[in-house]
């Protein structure tokens, strides 16, 4: 049963510092999931869940083998409902919980609702276990009637498990212990980096301020964010060792137990891509390093002045860039004019998101940080959070995360099973939006100077998403190898960090001491094992994709919206297809890296 949080989250009453320095800032409403945390209409749905999941195991145990199409529709159409119910009571714990991780009755809320529902589903442990030992020839009989074969992508997908698949009484049992364990540890990371405050210049300032620091105009503001940063970093180590090491373990036992072949499979299976599309995605990116990162630092060395570059260097503005604070209502019209000219549709669907409390803008104390669209469930809408501070990232940000409520909007139409994307494909919208509205920007620049900077923030943006979470990846593949030889001190955590980072950044670099915490802060090594390389895989699809876009493929349009309206119900070779594109081809990947590289040859040409 999968009641998903946010990756990183927050009441319908709305919290305070909705206005400030960039204007009128939206806050949620989520009355839309619930009118209140004592809502009757909670306590109903609570009821209702604890009896359909009992009903649904006493009426299926058991004749899942025996159900013909009809049978097989209703039972799907039950579990459905339960899921849509769970996932709805989740969302709305999840999202007020990280509206303000500080606030003990949200935390008891969320870990109340997240213990309840864990032990009204354990009944339901049964269905894919069961569902798995269906005989192929009936699974396929059964799901080449018209009633069900829209499903048999999710069911598929769900199969690729039956080789990893433990005992029912195992199975369960993992279910039940699940809220004393990941998601403990989970919850342990988020309240411990939500509550880290930093000082700088008196001031004292959350995770969120604090990194911002580090794109300031002052390098001397930079270098004390980054010291700072370090500083809070190295004292807490040994806590967020603890939880890594803690992961990394029982990670490694259940994969041992399932037989498992490596640490990534479980990701890969979830995202219905196989390991060598992967493994090509990597390589192309780590050979790509030199020509990408390590060229363009030396450009940006060259443009600072500086013999190396320090950590504080990596995101720092250009000198020529004028210091701008980017009103709200202007970044708003900023990102839907980009998605209007598009496609008047795309902008049709964007609009309730600013018009209807469906974006969290404001930072605030307590909010998590970072940035996020969660789709909770069919029959309502996704929420956007965002942590807005008025710069030009902050645009870029908003259009990426807007994209994946757009996509979100549209795959709902498939219903429960069939709207979540894989994370390959998840980012595919969120990094075409922020695409549209970088060109859209690119081609009103007035100046020379006005397009390099864009260009100059674009390539950074591409090398964080694609570089640097490629190193990401490798670092994960570095620490759950080691730790399955045995416990890993706050040490060893740090040289495997410093391990890929010289190797991605380059020569270009220098790094300060204390940027070997700097593991300690990201959330999806947490959260989401190896999520990262969909970050690099969206990058890559998204410039192949705009490419065919730009070369004037007859109806892009329509095809990227039927795209989007598939949600997870196709594999990535059929979405790319109508596109002419195929990811398990290693030419895609430098199609995609040559596109970062042409913007760093245009960077380069600049100089003459």
């Amino acid at each position: 049963m999968n009641t998903p949080l946010p990756a990183a989250a927050f009441d319908a009453t709305p919290a305070q510092g909705g206005t400030g320095d960039f204007g009128a800032l939206p806050d949620w409403d989520l009355s839309d999931l619930y009118p209140a945390p004592d809502a009757p209409e909670l306590t109903r749905d609570m009821d209702w869940l604890e009896k359909a999941c009992a009903d649904f195991a006493r009426d299926y145990e058991g004749k899942l083998a025996g159900l013909d199409a009809a049978g097989m529709a209703d039972c799907i159409a039950r579990y459905e409902a339960i899921e849509t119910t769970a996932g709805r009571i989740m969302s709305y714990a999840g999202l007020r919980y990280y509206q303000n991780t500080g606030d003990v009755a949200r935390t008891k809320f969320m870990a109340d609702a997240q213990d309840k529902i864990t032990n009204f589903t354990t009944p339901l442990v049964f269905f894919s276990l069961e569902f798995n030992r269906i005989d192929d020839a009936h699974y396929e009989a059964v799901f080449a009637d018209e009633k069900v074969a829209r499903f048999k992508p999710v069911f598929d997908r769900m199969r690729a498990m039956k080789p990893y698949q433990l005992s029912d009484e195992l199975e369960k049992f993992l279910h039940d212990q699940s809220v004393v364990g990941a998601a403990a540890w989970n919850r342990l990371f988020d309240e411990t980096s939500a509550a880290l405050t930093f000082t700088i210049d008196g001031e004292e300032l959350s995770l969120e301020a604090a990194t911002t620091l580090m794109t300031d105009h002052d390098r001397a503001k930079r270098e004390t964010a980054a010291r700072e940063l370090a500083r809070v970093f190295g004292e807490n180590v040994k806590l967020f060792a603890r939880v890594h090491n803690t992961l990394a373990k029982e990670k490694e036992i259940e994969d041992r137990w399932r037989k498992m072949p490596t640490p990534q499979t479980g990701r890969h299976l979830s995202n219905h891509v196989e390991p060598e599309v992967v493994e090509a995605l990597r390589n192309a990116v780590v050979a790509a390093y030199p020509r990408l990162s390590h060229r363009y630092y030396a450009l940006k060395a060259k443009w600072l002045g500086l013999e190396k570059l320090q950590i504080w260097d990596r995101n720092a503005p250009l000198p020529t860039e004028t210091p701008r604070k980017i009103m709200w209502d202007e970044a708003e019209q900023m990102v839907m004019r980009a998605y209007g000219a598009f496609d008047p549709r795309m902008a049709e669907i964007a609009k309730p998101f600013f018009e209807k409390g469906w974006i969290d803008a404001g930072v605030k104390p307590g909010k998590a940080p970072g940035a996020f669209a969660h789709p909770t469930v069919t029959t309502v809408h996704p929420y956007v959070m965002l942590n807005y501070l008025g710069k030009p990232r902050d645009v870029m940000t908003l259009a990426h995360e807007l994209g994946h409520g757009v996509h979100q909007v549209l795959a709902a139409k498939q219903g429960p099973m069939l709207s979540d994307t894989p994370l390959t494909l998840a980012e595919t919208a969120s990094v075409f939006g922020e695409m549209l509205t970088f060109r859209a920007l690119l081609d009103n620049a007035k100046t020379k100077a006005e397009r390099k900077q864009l260009l100059a923030g674009k390539v950074e943006d591409m090398i964080n998403t694609v570089v640097r979470q490629i190193a990401f990846y490798d670092f994960e593949c570095k620490l759950h190898a080691a730790r399955a030889q045995g416990e890993l001190t706050p040490e060893d955590i740090n040289a495997l960090w410093m391990s890929v980072q010289g190797e991605s950044l380059g020569p270009a670099f220098e790094f300060m001491e204390g940027y070997e915490t700097f593991w300690t802060y990201i959330p999806h090594f947490v959260h989401s094992p190896f999520y990262v390389y969909a970050y690099a895989f969206g990058d890559g699809l998204v410039n192949a994709l705009y490419a065919t876009y730009a070369d004037g493929l007859p109806d892009f349009q329509a095809k990227y919206f039927e795209m989007l309206e598939a949600g997870g119900s196709k594999h990535h070779k059929d979405l790319l297809a109508p596109f002419g594109l195929d990811a398990s081809d290693p030419a895609f990947w430098n199609k995609g890296l040559d596109m970062i590289a042409g913007f760093i040859d245009e960077l380069e040409a600049m100089e003459d």
